[in-house]
């Protein structure tokens, strides 16, 4: 099946078998009004479905965080829609953000079990949960050690285990290794794809690094806040 069949603008209907995650009608995001409105997305047109492996690349200012805020429904659209169907299960959306997201007095176990056990979870499930989410990551030595004994690195790896362990039907990750050496970067990547791949998620990264691009099945562009065609990696020679 070809890559345009999932991650693609929006062009045709969905069936009950072609599951939508996330449905962008031209969805469009401002900030401010008048004279000082910033347009951050323009009438964006995407569909995510299950398995979807999608890269959306730009350079900074282009728009790929607000776009992904509206799929997230971290922002409504200013105009236009974004449809997130009601997913089987409480967490169906995993937000993988970069920068400091831990809770200093909480421990790594505690602090990736956290939204498990604020869903209800019981404790010593979510902790299960939590450490083999950990383990994904390479971070399971790290478990007993509070954020401040950490490094950067270390704290983005369990902030990414953080969301595995909801087992999110939608992995949306937000320049994940952009404050990451190229190693730390490779192991949180290969982390999010390796949990996606066990549970069929889909995964939208946004980046603005060609090698992480280049790790994901389908990539398109945004520039000035618009997003443009389908661009398939090349394949290697």
């Amino acid at each position: 099946m070809s890559p345009h069949d999932h991650a693609v603008p929006a062009d045709k209907p969905a069936t009950a078998v072609d599951e939508v995650l996330v449905d962008c009608r031209d969805a469009a995001l401002t900030f401010g009004r008048g004279a000082t409105a910033v347009v951050a997305v323009h009438g964006a047109n995407l569909r995510v479905r299950p398995g979807d492996r999608l890269a959306v690349v730009g350079p900074s200012g282009s728009g790929k965080s607000s776009l992904l805020h509206l799929m997230a429904g971290l922002e409504k659209p200013t105009s236009g829609t974004v449809t997130r169907p009601a997913p089987d299960r409480p967490n169906g959306i995993g937000l993988v953000f970069q920068g400091d997201s831990l809770i200093p007095a909480l421990d790594v176990i505690e602090n990736t079990a956290l939204p498990l056990v604020l869903a209800g979870v019981p404790d010593a499930e979510a902790r299960r949960s939590a450490a083999e989410a950990l383990a994904l990551v390479d971070a399971a030595d790290l478990a007993e050690r509070l954020p401040e004994e950490i490094s950067g690195g270390q704290a983005q790896r369990v902030a990414a285990a953080r969301v595995l362990a909801q087992g999110p039907r939608l992995i949306l990750a937000d320049e994940p290794t952009g404050r990451l050496d190229r190693t730390t970067g490779g192991h949180v990547l290969d982390a999010l794809l390796t949990a996606a791949d066990r549970t069929g998620a889909a995964l939208v990264v946004t980046t603005h690094d060609p090698a992480v691009a280049a790790l994901l099945t389908t990539r398109l562009a945004m520039r000035d806040g618009r997003l443009l065609t389908v661009a398939e990696p090349q394949e290697a020679s």
